[in-house]
């Protein structure tokens, strides 16, 4: 069968015995110094040059020691594919659970994000290692669809004795990246493994497709973010005298005034509020913006931060924070996780930690993952507002709680402890 066939996955059953015991003599003849009778693709051949420059034992896996949860949780939360997760799984796992195959996202670094589909293939993955918080680079694992094809940046299917572990040889993989359509960076591997022998001859145009269109969904979700940003942003830059730009978390430009727009903004990789030096634009303020950043380039000492905050629970139905300052104001719709968390803040201004916030959320000290989660989300937009050891809201800014007229009425949705306890007076 040729490469071709091969690259798209097209072969009877036949012909994938046929082709796995072609691969295999040709492994063994690569391992062990000697010219192989028949040669392998390319795309592997070079990955098994790679590996072998490892040292990797061809013979049985390295053994995996998984993320701990809490740190899945933070790749999951950073990973921008969290975004087209249900893309992922509405254009693929009607097809692999019926064909008792998996399917994969990982990140960049190839540490499995997210495993879902056939219980049964599940079990059998635990058992190679593949689950969730595992490292399936080329350098942990060798040869395979999830590591090569983020090596070799384009859609790989390796199949059965292509893997360069023997343990690994019952499997087909079709694995292709993920890309941001801004910049072009490398997010992660969509991937569809499962038993080589079930394996479905249109699996890797199918995985090929799904990531196309995930990287079409990124590049909506990124326009629509840039228009909520645009309207937020408006009524500030309007106050403001001088040059400034409202900028995505990424630095993606949405508005400017005073100056000619430019297409991003170089950002610290991790952007507070205050005072900083941007390339280009010398020293400049950065003050947080529902779904971004607000820049204001000139002297810091003439933009100071936000000095009033008022959260609104006083509805029962809708929930809103606005915070203001001498440039002007914006409000923000809340979520109900997040009404209840800045509700217990405004409460507590002397401040919570994880583990109390938790307490008063959910009654049990333990879920401090969910709450750090939900609070960094929050600090996207409040960065200037909230504090953190321990979480609060900063001593500079005022504090406005708006409560219903009724405590009764208070966040009728929630069950947290803290609220009940509010409600009851």
């Amino acid at each position: 069968m040729s490469d071709r066939a091969i690259d798209m996955g097209i072969w009877s059953a036949q012909e994938a015995r046929q082709t796995a015991r072609r691969l295999a003599s040709a492994r063994e003849a690569v391992l062990s110094g000697g010219a192989p009778l028949t040669t392998a693709r390319t795309v592997i051949s070079e990955s098994w040059r790679r590996v072998l420059s490892t040292g990797l034992d061809p013979d049985r896996d390295r053994q995996q020691i998984l993320l701990t949860d809490e740190d899945l949780a933070r790749r999951r939360q950073d990973s921008a594919l969290a975004d087209v997760l249900t893309v992922f799984r509405n254009g693929l796992l009607p097809a692999v659970d019926g064909a008792r195959q998996i399917m994969v996202v990982t990140d960049a670094e190839g540490v499995v994000l997210w495993r879902e589909g056939s219980p049964p293939v599940r079990r059998m993955a635990d058992r190679l290692g593949f689950g969730q918080g595992a490292d399936w680079s080329e350098d942990m694992v060798g040869t395979n669809g999830i590591g090569t094809a983020l090596v070799a940046r384009q859609p790989v299917l390796v199949h059965s004795a292509e893997h360069f572990v023997r343990t690994h040889h019952q499997w087909t993989c079709a694995a292709a990246p993920v890309h941001d359509p801004r910049d072009g960076r490398l997010l992660g591997v969509v991937d569809v493994s499962g038993p080589a022998h079930g394996f479905h001859p249109a699996t890797l145009s199918l995985v090929s497709a799904m990531a196309r269109v995930a990287e079409g969904e990124l590049r909506v979700r990124h326009q629509a973010a840039l228009g909520r940003l645009r309207a937020s942003a408006a009524p500030v830059l309007a106050r403001i005298r001088g040059r400034a730009l409202a900028v995505d978390p990424h630095g993606w430009t949405a508005a400017v005034t005073g100056m000619a727009p430019p297409d991003r903004v170089a950002l610290p990789k991790s952007p507070t509020a205050g005072t900083r030096w941007l390339p280009r634009y010398g020293m400049c303020s950065l003050e947080p913006l529902p779904g971004g950043w607000l820049v204001r380039v000139g002297d810091p000492d003439e933009s100071p931060g936000p000095s009033h905050v008022t959260l609104d629970v006083s509805d029962r139905s809708r929930w809103a924070i606005t915070v203001t300052g001498p440039a002007g104001g914006w409000s923000h719709d809340l979520s109900p996780r997040h009404a209840e968390l800045l509700f217990v803040l405004a409460a507590h201004r002397e401040g919570r930690t994880a583990a109390e916030l938790s307490q008063d959320l959910f009654g049990d000290r333990s879920r401090t993952v969910t709450v750090r989660a939900e609070l960094s989300r929050l600090r996207r937009y409040l960065a200037s507002v909230l504090a953190h050891r321990p979480y609060r809201f900063a001593d500079s800014v005022e504090v406005e709680l708006r409560r219903p007229p009724c405590p009764g009425d208070l966040l009728p949705h929630s069950t947290a402890p803290a609220v009940l306890a509010a409600r009851a007076g």
